[in-house]
């Protein structure tokens, strides 16, 4: 009898560990199936997200870079005489109230931005995409002309009217030509393009080739056969 009671027993506790197994096994499945569609992310480890993360250049923004790069014209470099950064007038007055184009870029670049009545940035903080650091006195942040304006000049400005060499170095719509970046990194950068000079942060080299073509497609600037090199081969590391 008592072997009897103690086999029944042993089939009456099996049910409720089988209906937690196949429970067990159906939740798991549908983890995975939705972890495959998207809907949940199981990615698990110590890293801390980058708190000013570069957004980085998408597959779409390559492949257009592509194409515009390909209907860039290639022009042994030239560098006219006659090159001045006062023939192109930047920094305008009164781009948004009493603001000027400096000064919207680093409001529109930082965090938290607060200004004074004269629209002076006087607290917030600025991520610098060429480096990867974040500054919080905006006496150490430059605006950068993504293409220097000695670039513009030797790639196709020197032929311009004043007027348009205004609006190429207070471009703040037409194309991605100006950025908040560390003073440091924009004087190491100097008038050199891709060929001679790339951001300190590479996961950012994309992106900046990326802008970088589009400025000099929107204004109908050439670039020189190493400068179209250089991009090219950080094109297909993207």
């Amino acid at each position: 009898m008592s072997e009897k009671s103690s086999g029944k027993g042993g089939r009456s506790a099996s049910r409720p560990t089988a209906i937690i197994s196949t429970l067990i096994g159906v939740v798991v499945i549908v983890v995975v199936v939705l972890q495959q569609l998207g809907v949940i992310d199981l990615e698990v480890g110590e890293s801390t997200p980058d708190a000013n993360p570069s957004p980085g250049a998408s597959a779409t923004d390559v492949d257009q870079a592509r194409a515009w790069l390909d209907e860039l014209r290639v022009e042994e470099e030239n560098d006219p005489d006659g090159y001045d950064r006062g023939l192109f007038p930047h920094w305008d007055r009164g781009v948004e109230g009493n603001c000027t184009t400096r000064q919207m870029v680093l409001v529109r670049d930082g965090e938290g931005v607060e200004t004074d009545d004269d629209c002076r940035p006087v607290s917030g903080s600025w991520y610098s995409v060429f480096d990867g650091e974040t500054f919080t006195d905006p006496q150490d942040i430059d605006i950068d002309h993504l293409v220097p304006l000695k670039e513009g000049w030797r790639s196709g400005a020197h032929a311009w009217s004043t007027e348009e060499r205004r609006r190429f170095a207070n471009d703040l719509e037409e194309s991605p030509q100006l950025w908040a970046v560390s003073a440091s990194s924009n004087r190491s950068k100097g008038d050199a393009d891709p060929g001679d000079w790339l951001p300190p942060l590479e996961s950012f080299h994309c992106e900046y080739v990326t802008a970088w073509i589009e400025v000099k497609h929107v204004w109908d600037l050439s670039v020189d056969p190493a400068e179209e090199a250089a991009m090219r081969e950080v094109l297909e590391g993207c």
